[in-house]
């Protein structure tokens, strides 16, 4: 079997972790169980871009299980476990194309890997897969019936692809689902994103001013974690509802400009290009410390730091330090890749087990609708995002009340006011 991982001695370990993970995920449980019995992804060769972690290894397991020729290759160079990638090909003989600090070339000829085995279906985080079968791949696109997406950021490129008319198949933007963004963005990144920075840092996080730019579902989930680790917390933003929301949450509303002037610790998480530029690095601190949460390093803008500063050097670990001509030092993590997968695990399976459990219903419902579909970008339908949160709750053995008639009824009248 085709494959390239670091080292496929690792493969024990990674078998330990992965089992470990899907302990934590009942619902994604449930779905393989039934799966396995019905097989409704039989033969249909899938395509995964995502982040090859634990959680992520465990919705290969189920798509497998469910009738799936899975081939994956990692969304981020940083984000591989290596252990996990050479268990998911020694013991579950599923292709995987992903090391931990691969360089951009072998980024891409990884993904290309996976598009050589004309894939029906893709899965992606960041939306390179189908970035690359848009522009280079283009023969491939004859084989494929739909596609999922699973973060902020693709869902953003795939409605452009969509807007410009060059949409080529459907893709169902999981992202969206509210059993997603509402909990894996918020609570996944909140906690994962501050695990990451103190990994790497080992910085008291009270105390400290964190400037969190974004106020989105992973910048809310960021600024509670910081505030609740005794951080003080500045928010910037550029949209007038997010920037309200923010404020009475609690929280300080600043420009970036005047953020970088007070800030110890800026995290980015806007899945936007160049937010923290030449002109804030200049304000800053000395000893600032920046990392990114969105999924691409373009938040930061880097080219620019590299020609202002005189001297760069690593002083620990992922921590590239920075000297200006002022003779401030700017401290990057992880060269401004997801803080939360280069210095730490990613989500808890726990989370991502609402995540995942939409990845494998959503290509189940692909598979059973794609020829009725346009090609368009689609939400999760309502029936499944509903049943992952009923299945879910039943698994966390929490009950809640339903309706009675007579309020239904209420509900959906007109005539019965004061």
């Amino acid at each position: 079997m085709k494959h390239h991982v670091k080292d496929i001695k690792l493969a024990a370990q990674g078998k330990d972790r992965m089992e470990w993970a899907f302990k934590s995920m009942p619902v994604l449980s449930q779905i393989r169980d039934r799966f396995i019995k019905q097989k409704p992804l039989k033969n249909i060769r899938v395509a995964a871009c995502l982040h090859v972690t634990t959680e992520t290894a465990n919705l290969m397991r189920v798509l497998k299980d469910g009738g799936a020729d899975v081939t994956l290759c990692a969304s981020n160079p940083l984000s591989t476990q290596d252990d996990v990638a050479a268990s998911l090909v020694k013991n579950y003989g599923i292709p995987t194309f992903a090391i931990k600090g691969e360089n951009n070339k072998t980024y891409y000829s990884h993904i290309n890997e996976v598009l050589d085995r004309k894939p029906q279906m893709t899965m992606d985080d960041g939306a390179d897969i189908v970035s690359i079968l848009h522009s280079t791949r283009k023969d491939l696109l004859k084989h494929i019936i739909g596609g999922t997406e699973e973060t902020t950021t693709g869902v953003i490129r795939l409605r452009a692809l969509e807007n410009d008319g060059l949409l080529n198949y459907p893709i169902i933007a999981v992202n969206d689902a509210k059993t997603k963004h509402f909990f894996d963005n918020r609570y996944g990144t909140g906690q994962s994103t501050l695990d990451g920075i103190i990994r790497a840092t080992n910085l008291l996080i009270a105390g400290l001013t964190v400037v969190v730019i974004g106020y989105g579902w992973c910048g809310r989930g960021v600024a509670k974690k910081a505030k609740g680790l005794g951080a003080n917390v500045v928010v910037t933003e550029v949209d007038p509802l997010k920037g309200i929301e923010a404020v009475l949450d609690g929280y300080s509303v600043k420009t970036i400009s005047e953020a970088a002037k007070v800030g110890d610790i800026f995290i980015t998480l806007t899945g936007n290009l160049n937010v923290i530029r030449k002109e804030h690095f200049t304000k800053m601190k000395d000893g600032a410390v920046i990392c990114n949460s969105g999924h691409f390093n373009a938040e930061i803008d880097l080219p620019a730091l590299k020609k202002m500063a005189v001297k760069k050097r690593l002083v620990r670990g992922i921590i590239d330090e920075y000297t200006l001509k002022n003779k401030k030092h700017v401290c990057v993590l992880a060269d401004g890749r997801l803080i939360n997968l280069s210095a730490a695990e990613g989500h808890p399976a726990s989370v991502m087990d609402m995540s995942f459990a939409n990845q494998a219903l959503s290509a189940e419902y692909m598979v059973k609708n794609a020829k009725r579909l346009e090609k368009k970008v689609y939400v999760v339908p309502q029936d499944i995002d509903e049943n992952i949160a009923r299945l879910k709750l039943k698994a966390m053995k929490v009950g809640i009340d339903k309706l009675t008639v007579e309020q239904v009824d209420y509900l959906s009248s007109w005539n019965m006011g004061t």
